[in-house]
């Protein structure tokens, strides 16, 4: 069956240079968003219930943009003024440069990982005397965690933010040929709003391994995935299905 409307279950892309909408006007298919999941920030009496404070810190460990908003949001709520020579160890580019809204960039000690969390090990191993702070959702990956702990240093996670399931009841008698996935709390959500979803002629794009098996384990059939060595993206992947279904 051809492809003619696809879901991405993300926000909508802030700039007009995305490559879904290079897809869509190349394929000539119809791309909405919707985000499946929305995260809700943790106040500061929950934070010190956890024991965390963040004087007790030197460093601390950002894996997106999420964190490093409500990193600085509860120091904020708990009066903590962020040291100047705090260090900062970001997962990729695009999270170190997200931080120069809350500091001056150039004048911080920002240690930046090439794009996965295990790239930046190697920048948090050779600074393994700084007390290190994690800040993060209440559905961390379990292996950061394990990573972490092989490495022997001292670090601490702090639940900032919580990934809550959106309604997405609107959508109930709107159907879409390709359905597209990122986590597995968007997977959940997916069965939460629509205990009854019977997935049918619909096709199922996943991203990451993760998604995938929460995918296999909610008895969907998986038709595309990402990331591969022939498609790297999900635009990608997406591109070479369409380019197969819709000849």
């Amino acid at each position: 069956m051809k492809v003619k409307t696809i879901l991405v279950s993300q926000p909508a892309p802030s700039t007009k240079q995305s490559p879904y909408f290079d897809l869509s006007d190349k394929q000539k298919v119809k791309i909405d968003f919707r985000s499946f999941i929305h995260v809700e920030s943790v106040d500061a009496r929950e934070v010190r219930n956890q024991k965390i404070d963040l004087s007790n810190f030197t460093a601390v460990i950002f894996t997106s943009r999420n964190a490093i908003n409500n990193y600085f949001r509860i120091a904020e709520e708990m009066r903590f003024t962020v040291p100047d020579d705090m260090k900062y160890f970001c997962q990729s580019e695009a999270v170190a440069y997200y931080l120069q809204k809350y500091v001056v960039y150039r004048k911080r000690k920002i240690y930046v990982g090439e794009r996965t969390f295990q790239d930046l090990l190697k920048q948090i191993k050779k600074h393994k005397t700084e007390s290190f702070l994690l800040p993060s959702s209440d559905k961390l990956k379990p292996l950061v965690p394990e990573l972490l702990n092989e490495l022997d240093i001292k670090w601490e996670k702090a639940v900032l933010y919580k990934t809550v399931t959106s309604d997405l009841s609107d959508l109930k008698n709107v159907l879409y040929d390709v359905l597209v996935f990122f986590s597995p709390s968007g997977i959940e959500s997916l069965f939460l709003n629509f205990p009854d979803f019977k997935q049918n002629d619909t096709r199922i794009a996943v991203f990451g391994n993760t998604t995938i098996k929460a995918a296999e384990e909610a008895g969907l059939r998986i038709d595309i995935t990402a990331p591969s060595k022939e498609t790297p993206s999900m635009t990608m992947a997406l591109e070479h299905y369409i380019k197969n279904v819709n000849k």
